[in-house]
């Protein structure tokens, strides 16, 4: 009697581990088979905050026009060979800058 009872108590281990085992696969399995759609959210998230961060850049069809405007008022002398130059108020730089993308229906951005 006792020996059937150590070989049931061995075989209910046995059992308990390969229950344990098919569990694990099964989680696997799962994981394994939803991936695509997890890759596929994160991608989609990515794709979003990239978008909102604004325009795409095109090299062949981005327009920059920029211009720069640098003014001061000064007064140079020059005295028995030696030149000298003051500056009588602060100077003033001022900059314009236009940039946008042309030919949007056109560009190919791949797939």
């Amino acid at each position: 009697m006792f020996t059937y009872l150590n070989k049931l108590r061995r075989r209910k281990k046995g059992q308990s581990t390969l229950e344990y085992a098919i569990l694990i696969i099964i989680i696997i399995g799962a994981l394994l088979s939803i991936q695509v759609y997890i890759k596929r959210g994160i991608q989609g998230r990515l794709k979003g905050a990239a978008d909102d961060i604004g325009d795409q850049f095109s090299v062949g069809n981005t327009n920059v026009i920029k211009t720069m405007t640098t003014s001061s008022n000064t007064n140079e002398t020059f005295r028995t060979g030696v030149s000298s130059s003051q500056l009588l108020g602060p100077e003033v730089t001022t900059t314009a800058t236009n940039a946008y993308v042309m030919n949007v229906q056109q560009e190919y951005w791949g797939k």
